[in-house]
């Protein structure tokens, strides 16, 4: 499109006018001096400084958690931080926080018994470091402190204590053992300033040889003990023969002394017989049909006899 030139100094007068009032004390476009601008930049840098000046300035101990601080001027400072959020200074100190809640730990040890047998044991402890001794143990054993001690007193002490005992009191007399193991644990782990709550035996394997020759020897023992109640069985049956030998003698004796003086007892004796005959005959399901004779029922009859020969 064609202008005329009227348009372009209008244009030209208003773009002027708009510049003039840009360029006035308080207008909205006012360009800032490098004085101030330097100005803005500083306070930029003073409030981003604080800010991490702050942020590294604090620092927050966890729940079950204690901590130290190690100064690049004074070393480890024998105050214990507790939980909650704390000041120290920035870049001169470092906060070093421990987790002082009981932690567990498995150790293996494959020891020797006094009676020369291999045993696998497993311990199980459940430890925690001293709050009050935490900068003793930085100094002497770092972070790491459980990493550092724990495994190779265990063993120590594992195979101290299983070298007192034989296979077999490892099994009868576990309590003992595994009271001597925790005792000693104990006080191995408080030189290092380590404390322990709880010490348990969880796992005791034999070798195979061992565990058969145990097996077999459990037989063997089986087997003498059923030997020896057949044995007793026997001997008590034998005495209880006498017995009832003795006892039959002394009837018989009994009964031919009873015979001598009268025959009334040999008539008592075959009426009891004949009773029992009785007896056995009602019970059975067959019909039977007996004489007096048959029955031992003649008693009567040949006692009449004898008084008539009499």
């Amino acid at each position: 499109m064609n202008r005329s030139p009227g348009e372009f100094q209008r244009y030209a007068k208003a773009f002027q006018k708009q510049l003039s009032r840009v360029q006035q004390p308080g207008g909205r476009g006012k360009v800032p001096s490098p004085k101030g601008a330097f100005a803005g930049i500083g306070g930029l840098i003073l409030l981003g400084g604080g800010a991490l000046f702050i942020n590294n300035a604090l620092f927050n101990v966890d729940g079950g958690h204690r901590a130290i601080v190690y100064s690049r001027i004074h070393g480890v400072s024998t105050k214990i931080f507790n939980e909650g959020t704390h000041f120290i200074f920035p870049w001169l100190d470092t906060p070093i926080v421990y987790d002082v809640r009981a932690k567990p730990r498995n150790v293996a040890s494959l020891t020797g018994t006094k009676d020369l047998q291999m045993v696998n044991i497993t311990c199980r402890v459940l430890s925690r470091p001293d709050v009050v001794q935490l900068p003793t143990i930085y100094r002497t054993l770092g972070q790491d402190y459980d990493e550092r001690v724990l495994p190779s007193i265990v063993n120590e002490v594992l195979k101290a204590v299983v070298a007192q005992f034989n296979a077999s009191q490892l099994i009868t007399q576990r309590e003992k053992v595994s009271r001597l193991i925790r005792e000693n644990l104990v006080r191995r782990a408080s030189k290092f300033n380590i404390l322990l709550d709880d010490v348990s035996i969880t796992y005791m394997t034999f070798s195979p040889e061992f565990t058969n020759a145990v097996e077999a020897k459990q037989i063997a023992q089986q087997d003498a003990q059923r030997a020896a109640f057949v044995v007793d069985k026997a001997r008590q049956e034998k005495q209880g023969m006498v017995v009832k030998a003795q006892g039959e003698a002394k009837s018989a004796e009994l009964i031919g002394e009873a015979i001598k003086k009268s025959r009334d007892y040999v008539e008592l004796k075959r009426l009891d017989t004949a009773r029992d005959i009785a007896k056995i005959l009602a019970s059975s399901p067959n019909r039977v049909i007996l004489d007096n004779e048959a029955l031992l029922l003649n008693t009567v009859v040949d006692a009449r006899i004898d008084g008539r020969s009499n």
